[in-house]
């Protein structure tokens, strides 16, 4: 059940980061290439993670105005993040790459869940 107003700036900074990272991952820059070859994950599926990230990023700005869809998207990013980390785990490639970029993302999926719940 959603609760009352929200801190919209959480769930804005949730869809910029997404945004950005969809965007990097068009040339994807060293860290991210170790990070995708580091789990095994096939480069002909790359593009997959930026269609991902920018209909993620929609359903976020979509969740400003209904907070239903905020929610809704919101949790599969943390569902999305969650299988990264299990896939970091898996791999046994816990470097920088997994406690920056998954955690760190994840962690603001769930900081931006909260509000919506709490």
């Amino acid at each position: 059940m959603i609760h009352g107003p929200h801190p919209w700036w959480l769930t804005a900074l949730l869809a910029l980061a997404l945004f950005s990272d969809a965007l990097m991952s068009l040339r994807p820059p060293a860290f991210i290439q170790r990070c995708l070859e580091g789990v095994g994950f096939p480069r002909d599926w790359w593009w997959t993670l930026i269609a991902i990230k920018l209909l993620a990023t929609a359903g976020l700005v979509a969740g400003l105005k209904y907070p239903g869809v905020g929610l809704a998207t919101t949790v599969g990013v943390i569902a999305y993040f969650v299988c990264a980390a299990y896939a970091h785990y898996r791999a046994r490639f816990l470097k920088q790459e997994f406690w920056l970029n998954c955690l760190g993302m994840l962690t603001l999926s769930v900081a931006a869940a909260i509000p919506y719940v709490v």
